[in-house]
């Protein structure tokens, strides 16, 4: 099994259930995988101030199609770059900005704190509870695990690859950005204080929990009535990241294809799958085999899918038999034994035309059909490769569904229905396909004339009222720093970097004596490459209109780089103010070589004038013989 997902080593980071006994056994992963369901080290506590009932939640859920506001937010990130997609919630007074991993698999949402000492270096600043004057901890209680003081309540997990996250629980401020109907919130979150393992190396602050359970974003909204109790997720396609998240309901358009969602099935959000075609034939299985362990789990936080061993046997060869025109290849990590075509296109759009389209038959009858990239990735050494992402789950009998199968495709969790929607679209032109009001409309399609649209993000305000491509106002800005994800190894890149800068200069308008490398990295087979952009040499400053221009077009997909480059992810970016310069900084060299060059005249000036005295002085020697100059007697001083 190998993955074309860059930089994601750290990924292997696993969610957990307030109520799981056991961790799902999932295969051997690869090295850039996220996986999800694991075993929390310890659950939520039940009946707390901070915990509510089945019961209490009940009453307060309300109709999926009723008047309550929704928090609509922007994803980021993909399955290429990071093997996760995140969103950004700003928490505390005033807010400070977290990218935190959706996982549907999860309960708690955490950040870093500031007393964190075993906290690695993730995309923001750690969480700061003393600079928010709307901070308060969750005081210890008989119905909560507390602390050595027996001061605060606490919380721990610890994941199927050993690693563990813990920390203190807190009640706080949270916002959801300005595309947001929801205003803030109080909600209650961890406070991390320690983490290890994979979750230290991760380059996302934490996590946001959108499953099941009393601590869960969603069911604190829900039990506080501020939303319908559904969400949404529509990931980002193989060509494009990002995506959209809506916390509560939505109108379900009416081609949705829904599955029954037996909440008390498992810990997990459960589809009931009962067949699977491939080129419209079904596969030769017994329905109860997805049925097995937990049944079949729809996670967002799981990176591909797996299944059974019997499934995947008989998915493989049929997918297989289909491609006997492509030539069956080594996947791009040799450690594992990838199943991978060469030939293929590298036009996303033209793929059905050579792969079969597969089919995901629900119990009512329903169909939800896959295209090619729900099922494979990108081979990162051979251009027009592919590979399945769909892998065999160990000896675990579950069937696991992870971010790929829902590429392109809005999936609504309709907890109050017990329903999972899915309907295939575009995710880049969510909102204008359904028609949400005040929403931000998608982009022109690219030049190539595939519809790669993205979202047309103008700059917006977050909580604070900041644009969210926040420049610290109008500012004359020094540098802008980029950090770019490339899905192309360390060998392949190191001598085509200067090539790289100077294409970024020429598509973002800029001249290549702007473009700066500062740093390169790399792991696996993918590669991440931290450039900067300064003023020109006419200039002293980079105007705030050019810096968002600049952002938001490598934000937004809008530059287009050689497919020998792979695809890019802009991972962070940062802009760094042109400083203040007094008249004595801003000229100090001249002045200086100035000083330098008196000093220098006025030596040499010394020099001769001293020279030239000594010369006066010197009686040159005269033979006895010689003529001798008369001169005058001079009378003697009295």
């Amino acid at each position: 099994m190998a993955m074309a997902w860059p930089l994601a080593f750290f990924l292997f980071l696993l969610s957990e259930s307030a109520s799981l006994l056991q961790p799902i056994l999932l295969p051997p992963r690869h090295p850039l995988a996220r996986p999800a369901l694991a075993l929390p080290l310890f659950s939520a506590p039940k009946n707390s101030s901070t915990t509510f009932s089945s019961a209490s939640r009940r009453l307060l859920r309300s109709d999926s199609n009723s008047s309550h506001p929704s928090a609509r937010m922007r994803l980021y990130d993909d399955l290429l770059s990071r093997g996760y997609y995140t969103t950004r919630l700003w928490i505390g007074t005033p807010p400070q900005k977290f990218a935190l991993i959706v996982d549907t698999g999860s309960t708690v949402t955490y950040v870093p704190c500031s007393t964190c000492e075993n906290c690695g270096a993730h995309q923001d600043p750690k969480f700061q509870p003393e600079m928010s004057s709307t901070y308060q901890p969750v005081k210890c209680s008989l119905d909560c695990n507390c602390d050595l003081n027996k001061d605060q309540c606490i919380y721990e997990r610890q994941y199927a690859e050993m690693s563990v996250t813990s920390g203190v629980l807190a009640d706080d401020v949270i916002s959801f950005g300005n595309l947001s109907e929801l205003p803030p919130q109080r909600i209650v979150f961890g406070c991390e204080t320690e983490e290890t393992g994979d979750l230290y190396r991760q380059h996302a602050d934490g996590i946001i929990g959108l499953g099941r359970g009393d601590l869960s974003i969603v069911d604190q909204l829900v039990y506080k009535g501020v939303i319908s109790d559904s969400f949404s997720l529509c990931y980002g396609g193989m060509d494009a990241g990002g995506g959209a998240m809506v916390l509560g309901g939505i109108s379900a358009p009416s081609d949705m294809v829904f599955s029954y969602s037996d909440p008390t099935r498992s810990p997990y959000y459960n589809i009931q799958l009962k067949e699977i075609h491939v080129a419209g034939k079904k596969l030769a299985l017994n329905p109860s085999i997805f049925d097995g362990k937990f049944g079949t789990v729809l996670d967002s936080g799981t990176t591909y899918a797996y299944l059974p061993e019997k499934v995947f046997a008989a998915f493989k060869h049929a997918i297989m038999k289909e491609l006997n025109s492509l030539k069956q290849i080594k996947g791009p990590v040799a450690s594992y034994n990838d199943t991978c075509f060469s030939g293929g296109s590298s036009d996303v759009s033209q793929l059905s035309k050579i792969f079969p389209t597969v089919e995901l038959v629900f119990g009512n009858q329903q169909k939800l059909s896959l295209s090619p990239e729900n099922y494979l990735f990108r081979h990162s050494k051979v251009e027009g490769a592919y590979c399945l992402g769909v892998f065999q789950n160990g000896v675990d009998p579950t069937t696991l569904l992870g971010g790929i199968i829902v590429r392109n495709t809005l999936v609504t969790y309709d907890r109050e229905h017990s329903k999972i929607g899915f309907w295939k679209t575009n995710c880049s032109g969510l909102w204008k396909r359904l028609h949400v009001t005040g929403a931000p409309s998608p982009s022109p399609s690219s030049s190539s004339g595939k519809d790669h649209s993205t979202f047309k993000m103008p700059p917006t305000s977050a909580p604070d009222g900041a644009p969210y491509y926040a420049l610290p106002g109008e500012i004359e800005i020094g540098a802008i720093s980029l950090d770019m994800a490339l899905s192309v190894n360390y060998t392949y890149l190191r001598p085509r970097l200067v090539e790289l800068l100077e294409f970024m200069a020429k598509e973002l308008d800029v001249n290549g004596s702007q473009v700066h490398l500062l740093d390169f990295s790399s792991e696996g087979n993918s590669s991440l490459v931290r450039w900067a952009i300064v003023p020109s040499r006419s200039a002293t400053y980079i105007s705030n209109v050019t810096a968002l221009n600049i952002i938001s077009r490598l934000a937004e997909h809008h530059v287009t780089i050689p497919e020998a480059f792979g695809n890019y992810q802009l991972v962070q970016w940062e802009v760094k103010p042109s400083l203040t310069q007094t008249w004595w900084q801003q000229h100090y060299l001249g002045a200086l070589m100035s000083v330098i060059m008196l000093i220098i005249v006025g030596l040499l000036a010394s020099g001769i004038w001293l020279w030239r005295r000594r010369q006066q002085r010197f009686v040159p020697y005269q033979s006895v013989d010689g003529t001798a100059r008369e001169q005058e007697l001079q009378p003697l001083q009295p």
